[in-house]
């Protein structure tokens, strides 16, 4: 066979191979047998193999994986992956639909109603027709680098159908597990004599993180994808973006509904309370959405979730079984929590045997004895809790549940602060829960992000006396590390290498690694822009402290707390000579203006000398703010080669400035 012929083949091999993915993996409908599948996609391996030339990165033999391990890479998020806000409430829910009839300012919002899916949450770029990248959640601002697994997802497309989309936008979606594959995983590994996965949510995510292609591919995830993100959208309007994604060959979920009265949301809602259970993959809650990105922009965010939309979480499973024993539980912070050990019992899709019971006030009030048949319930929490006792079926001679007085690890008495629910070990330097707690926190990929090193591994250097505070971990040498138990040369050396990369964590990071209570990432970040160096946050008052955007008077106290301890400083002075980051860098304000304060822009096509983004930067540094979307209040719609016809049109029925790139450079003049 010629170079010519064996194109032309692989070419024809592709095309159907794509064509009949599409109808099995989208449609559910096959259009030929499994062995005739097989045989088109050895041939085309086949062909790849012996024409390594006419290999390409969206071929559908990309789909079967390969055995080469990698690490992830991190990559930033062009636009952040929030959360969404979540109730369990109706009246949470008309609440919702008042503050954004409120925000709108009498406009009238048309929701979507979609069904909450329990997985995992990805990112889909595509550029020209081609995924080109799929990353993670991750912590919202950037995720994980998971293409290669990701491609080997058949309800994906590697190269879209049709010629009418962007060249550059995002797909959001949930990468999920059916019940059947979910089975036929677990079936898998109990004949292998291997731990099964507890349920599909978790074993979703799991597979999309190993390091391990082939296998991903052999384990059938799904996904289903749910938001557009770009530039150059046909629509304005959520839903109908969704509809036109489904004609470039995208699996867009069926069950979704347009409402335009809250009575319609709750119909949609009460349906599949009932209806979920008859679905084939798991579904916990249903997602309303504002449908208008204009009124998107509008509605905006808050520091962790978009305001224009909510997810309606479904009423928590009961389960009914029988208390053993109690455990008592201390964090990092010293917290003392009761841990109820069950008899086995089967809730939410997972075998439950331990359940939360939060504080002293809750065993109280349940009035818990040993040996209770106790009502278990799994909600919105990774532990289910106990809220009910059967005090009926209480066997005769039984002890009721007491809470220590004093530390399980330490010995030390227990106290409890005024305002506070749980109870406190004071030991924070001599307490091992506490001490290696704070330890597994500081490396944690939100803080320090330093890899190899998990629970166990902090748990055996503070065993071993290797490490006590998190500065030791800067001192550590390869030489201490290798004569641990379970530790190959070569993790040693990246333990090695991953504490030296972390020198190079911002500034927010690293005092959110100190585990000051109650200062979360949002809060470092906060405090890291505006005191800008640790010596500044140190030295601060307690009102300049309240100064700082969403301090009140407990972080000020706690951050004041924290810096008066000579332990803390003590901390705080090695890990400067470690050389942590620990101060926040002034921006370079060479060349800024203030031209275009005041003025807010869209930026719509492409440019021949600047990309979208560098634009974007530009239109900030000279004081002005970018909008996702045309709306009534934008200013300037800067329009480039290939601008979506949709913004033209609305952009020049609203009134707004329509300018050329040169034009907008005359502006920063």
């Amino acid at each position: 066979m010629t170079i010519l012929e064996a194109r032309q083949r692989v070419e024809q091999l592709r095309n159907a191979l794509d064509k009949h993915n599409y109808s099995y993996y989208v449609l559910a409908e096959p259009s030929i047998s499994d062995f005739e599948y097989d045989s088109l996609m050895r041939e085309l391996m086949s062909l790849e193999g012996q024409f390594p030339e006419l290999q390409d990165a969206s071929s559908p033999s990309l789909r079967v994986g390969s055995d080469i391990s990698s690490e992830f890479v991190q990559v930033n998020h062009r636009y952040p992956m929030l959360s969404l806000g979540n109730t369990y409430s109706e009246e949470e829910l008309f609440d919702f639909d008042q503050r954004v009839r409120k925000l709108l300012a009498g406009e009238e919002p048309q929701y979507i109603c979609e069904l909450k899916f329990d997985g995992t949450a990805i990112n889909l770029i595509y550029k020209d027709g081609l995924l080109v990248q799929a990353v993670t959640r991750g912590d919202g601002v950037k995720g994980d680098d998971v293409t290669a697994n990701v491609k080997t997802i058949r309800s994906i497309p590697l190269k879209l159908t049709g010629s009418d989309f962007p060249s550059d936008f995002e797909m959001r979606g949930e990468i999920i597990l059916t019940h059947a594959a979910f089975q036929k995983m677990n079936d898998t590994r109990a004949s292998k004599g291997e731990a099964l996965f507890a349920n599909p949510r978790n074993a979703a995510a799991g597979t999309l993180k190993l390091q391990n292609s082939a296998e991903v591919a052999r384990r059938g995830l799904d996904c289903f994808l749910y938001y557009t993100l770009g530039e150059e959208l046909p629509y304005e309007l959520h839903y109908e973006n969704l509809i036109k994604a489904k004609t470039w060959g995208f699996k867009i979920s069926e069950f979704s509904r347009k409402c335009h009265t809250m009575q319609q949301v709750f119909e949609f809602i009460h349906h599949w309370d009932k209806a979920r259970f008859d679905l084939p993959f798991d579904t916990d809650g249903v997602v309303v959405k504002v449908n208008s990105y204009a009124q998107q922009e509008t509605l905006g965010f808050t520091a962790k979730t978009p305001r224009w939309a909510i997810a309606y979480k479904y009423k928590a499973e009961q389960g009914y079984t029988r208390l053993v024993s109690v455990d008592f539980q201390v964090g990092r912070t010293g917290a003392v929590t009761p841990v109820a050990n069950l008899e086995p019992v089967y809730l939410g899709g997972t075998t439950v045997k331990r359940a939360s019971l939060h504080n002293q006030d809750q065993i109280q009030l349940l009035d818990l004895h040993t040996g209770d048949m106790v009502i278990v319930e799994k909600g919105g929490e990774i532990i289910p809790k106990i809220v009910g006792v059967d005090i009926a079926q209480r066997p005769l001679h039984t002890a009721p549940v007491v809470f220590l007085s004093h530390c399980p690890e330490c010995g030390s008495e227990l106290f409890r602060p005024e305002d506070e629910a749980r109870h406190f070990c004071p030991n924070d330097q001599g307490c091992p829960p506490q001490i290696v707690g704070r330890m597994v926190h500081f490396i944690s990929r939100d803080a320090m992000n330093i890899d190899g090193m998990g629970e166990e591994t902090i748990d055996l250097l503070y065993r071993q006396g290797l490490a006590t505070t998190p500065a030791d971990l800067y001192d550590l040498q390869l030489q201490q590390l290798l004569p641990l138990d379970r530790m190959a040369a070569k993790s040693a050396s990246n333990i090695i290498a991953s504490i030296e990369a972390s020198k190079e964590v911002s500034f927010s990071r690293v005092l959110f690694a100190l585990g000051i209570r109650y200062v979360g990432k949002t809060t470092a970040k906060k405090l890291a822009e505006h005191f800008r160096t640790i010596e500044a946050l140190e030295t601060a008052t307690f009102d300049e402290l309240k100064a700082v955007d969403e301090v009140g008077e407990r972080i000020a106290g706690s951050i004041q707390r924290f810096f008066g301890d000579n332990r803390a400083i003590n901390l705080v002075e090695r890990l400067k000579k470690a050389g942590l980051n620990m101060f926040l860098p002034q921006k370079n304000s060479e060349g800024l203006s203030e031209n275009l304060k005041g003025y807010t822009f869209v930026i719509s096509g492409t440019f021949a000398d600047i990309s979208r983004e560098d634009l974007k930067e530009l239109i900030e540094q000279h004081g002005g703010k970018n909008l996702a979307a045309v709306s009534g209040n934008l200013n300037y719609l800067v329009a480039g080669d290939k601008i979506g016809p949709a913004k033209l049109k609305k952009a020049s029925e609203l009134g707004v400035n329509i300018i050329t790139i040169d034009e907008l450079y005359s502006m920063l003049k």
